[in-house]
């Protein structure tokens, strides 16, 4: 069938399809653990035009490199650069010429109903297409290494139907660009992929240049709560963060805060949701002081807190 006899969404469906493929490889990697073998599938995009594959955290696991397969038939080595459990994400390098890179979108420009094309290598199988529409936006995925856990922010869920083995594949939009890693089958007819955005590309650059992420924590557990009428006037924003639990001796702690709380700020940006106080949860706020407001048995509160590094493992 020529292309002009296609209706418009298959038109887009193939053309991202046309796109992307030669772009998004197969991996498979080798582990080693608890002196047992055996080897991770999962799908990898590149990214860049010097070798670097974006794919996920669970994917390479505990495994060092691997080999990448691509869907014209060739295959290079890699090595795993950087892996980020708390974000799934990992950045690994391969060893031999690779496609083109694949563009990096926004995911923060996603609308519910936007149509969206999964791209992967479900059980090792090059080239696998789905497509389906955004379900939902600003989702958190639950993530855990060792102690410390996490909420991977803004998460997409898709109806593009998923496999084994997609995890780590690009989550594409109409023009080809790559607005997430496909990351879990959450269920049937439901998929949710990791972001491309702001937050993500910061820890795919730490991954790219120092093979981890450090990030700063303040030891609080929050649940965002509306903010009095004078408040939300006064603000100009509707809801905060309760301060729901204390991790004693913390940094929080250390500063002063209670259980009770209610955050405005930090930092001096808002605060409404976990997600803008993990945003500020990166290297650079790691032993610096950190300006929070808080309201406090109806009065405002400054503390000022000095975050400390997190120990993922």
């Amino acid at each position: 069938m020529e292309s002009g006899e296609l209706d418009a969404y298959s038109r887009v469906v193939s053309g991202v399809a046309a796109e992307l493929t030669p772009k998004v490889a197969s991996l498979r990697v080798p582990q080693r653990g608890n002196g047992r073998g055996g080897e991770s599938l999962g799908s990898a995009v590149v990214f860049t035009g010097d070798g670097f594959l974006l794919t996920n955290a669970h994917v390479v696991g505990r495994g060092q490199g691997g080999t990448a397969q691509f869907s014209d038939g060739t295959s290079a080595p890699f090595t795993v650069v950087g892996a980020d459990a708390l974000s799934d994400l990992a950045v690994v390098r391969a060893g031999g010429p690779t496609p083109p890179p694949a563009e990096l979108g926004e995911a923060d420009n996603l609308v519910v109903g936007q149509l969206v094309v999964a791209v992967g290598s479900p059980l090792g199988l090059a080239g696998s297409v789905t497509a389906g529409v955004v379900s939902a936006v600003g989702r958190s995925l639950p993530t855990r290494s060792g102690a410390a856990a996490r909420l991977v922010e803004d998460v997409i869920q898709t109806d593009a139907a998923l496999n084994p083995g997609n995890s780590g594949g690009a989550l594409a939009d109409a023009h080809s660009r790559v607005v997430g890693i496909n990351t879990a089958v959450a269920g049937v007819g439901l998929g949710l992929a990791v972001p491309v955005n702001a937050t993500t590309r910061r820890i795919i650059s730490a991954l790219m240049q120092h093979g981890r992420v450090r990030r700063a924590y303040l030891g609080i557990v929050s649940t965002p709560e509306p903010l009095p009428a004078a408040l939300q006037e006064r603000f100009a924003r509707k809801s905060g963060l309760r301060v729901a639990e204390v991790v004693a001796d913390g940094p929080a702690a250390r500063a002063g805060l209670r259980v009770g709380d209610l955050l405005i700020s930090a930092g001096g940006q808002p605060v409404q949701k976990a997600q803008d106080l993990q945003r500020l949860m990166f290297s650079e706020a790691i032993g610096r002081p950190l300006a929070i407001t808080v309201m406090r048995n109806g009065a405002l509160v400054d503390v000022i807190a000095q975050p400390s590094e997190l120990v993922a493992a």
